[in-house]
């Protein structure tokens, strides 16, 4: 276990035995002699406050017994806490390398798109697809060649082809088609017709109908 591991190890036991405590606290009977020391060395970085004397006075009497070591987290603790556990993974984790996930990689304004696809979620009547949220969230970007890495399954693929064909309809096609190129997964308003049905663009099917002569005033009701 690398030391960044191993100190936000001993964040989420501290935060999990202070909340349980109520009190905030996690106590001396609490943590192995070993795990204090690492706790001590947290303290010199600002992440962990140790109990003063009146501290510890208070928990004594609140626990009926002598306390003579106490540990909480600080607010940049409990931040270190959160980010560590929502960080970006530079590498994926064994679900995400299985065989039924392909690599992708978005290039930044693809990766933009993405964004604001995933955060619309809560709005869209065909929404991201599951897990597709996560994968955006903990997506790591390759600086060098400026490319956001991902490992999504072919449904997820076809949400992504979704999110940028809105993103094409309202603006810029370029990153549908890039994508398209690179990984043949396309999204088209005909995917979703029967079988044989010609697909029409909505914009020029509603001017045929207006037009003169056109079948919406071929007859009367």
């Amino acid at each position: 276990m690398r030391s960044w591991e191993r100190a936000l190890s001993v964040l989420e036991a501290l935060c999990e035995r202070g909340q349980a405590a109520g009190h905030g606290w996690t106590l001396d009977t609490e943590l192995l002699p070993a795990h204090q020391q690492q706790v001590n060395a947290l303290e010199s970085q600002g992440l962990v406050e140790l109990a003063c004397r009146e501290d510890r006075a208070e928990l004594s009497a609140l626990e009926g017994r002598p306390v003579r070591w106490a540990a909480r987290l600080t607010s940049y603790g409990h931040d270190t806490l959160a980010y560590g556990q929502s960080r970006p993974r530079a590498e994926p984790s064994p679900g995400e390398a299985a065989l039924d996930r392909q690599l992708v990689e978005l290039i930044p304004s693809q990766m933009a798109a993405l964004r604001v696809f995933v955060g619309l979620a809560g709005q869209l009547r065909v929404p991201p697809a599951d897990g597709l949220a996560e994968q955006v969230r903990t997506a790591s970007c390759d600086h060098g060649i400026k490319r956001w890495r991902l490992h999504l399954t072919q449904e997820q693929m076809e949400s992504v082809a979704y999110g940028l064909w809105l993103h094409r309809m309202t603006g810029s096609a370029a990153e549908a088609n890039r994508f398209g190129r690179e990984y043949g997964v396309v999204h088209g308003p005909d995917r979703a017709r029967d079988e044989g049905s010609p697909a029409v663009d909505g914009l020029s099917s509603a001017a045929g109908a207006a037009a003169p002569g056109g079948a919406g005033v071929s007859g009367q009701g």
